[in-house]
């Protein structure tokens, strides 16, 4: 399947919000979205006047928490099934599963700038789950799993420089993070209240649901 490879900030454009594609980059005044503000093209979003329907709103919904956490359009609809089935509400179960992936986690444990860094750290087998190679970002972690760097990655120069940030990143509570060792453990499994992103995902469900 293709993935977007065109520059990462045209996307918080195109939804007129910051998604904090890019790290670091996204906290200072370098980012695009408050250099220039409208969307890409020529003449920018609702440059026609037009109000937003409701079909629109909920396309738009999707497409930033794809776009957040780097998911494919088969990928997100197969993962909103999946939700579908648990117990609870559809869109906080969307939600969660998206949290609970390998990719999120390496990053909310503050071994990556950005979900897309931690993606291709992941894919190509910097890290290990409950001591075993791992290279699919996509896996949901459970209560109790242990992620770690593998020891032949330490060197390396990119790397290197994130565990040298990592007392300047934010951490989350549903993650036990050794900064020494670099091990992060799931002691609890997210909840709706971790999510920091403004998200409606009841529009998710009612896109779906149609």
């Amino acid at each position: 399947m293709s993935r977007y490879t065109g520059p990462a900030c045209r996307l918080c454009r195109r939804e007129n919000e910051k998604l904090f594609l890019k790290g670091e980059r996204c906290y200072t005044d370098k980012c695009p979205i408050i250099k220039r503000g409208k969307a890409p093209g020529q003449h920018g979003a609702g440059a026609s006047g037009r109000k937003v329907k409701e079909y629109g709103m909920q396309l738009r919904e999707k497409q930033k928490a794809k776009r957040i956490y780097g998911l494919h359009e088969t990928q997100f609809k197969n993962l909103f099934r999946r939700a579908e089935k648990m117990e609870g509400m559809a869109g906080v179960n969307l939600l969660m599963l998206l949290e609970r992936r390998l990719d999120n986690v390496v990053f909310k444990m503050g071994m990556a700038e950005s979900r897309n860094e931690a993606r291709q750290l992941v894919t190509h087998g910097h890290f290990r789950l409950n001591g075993k190679k791992v290279n699919i970002p996509s896996i949901t972690v459970k209560q109790n799993d242990e992620i770690t760097l593998r020891d032949k990655s330490r060197s390396l120069e990119k790397i290197k420089g994130l565990i040298d940030n990592l007392d300047n990143r934010q951490t989350v509570d549903w993650i036990d993070m050794d900064k020494n060792n670099i091990v992060g453990k799931i002691v609890k499994l997210p909840v709706r209240d971790n999510i920091d992103f403004p998200f409606q995902e009841h529009l998710i469900v009612e896109l779906y649901s149609k």
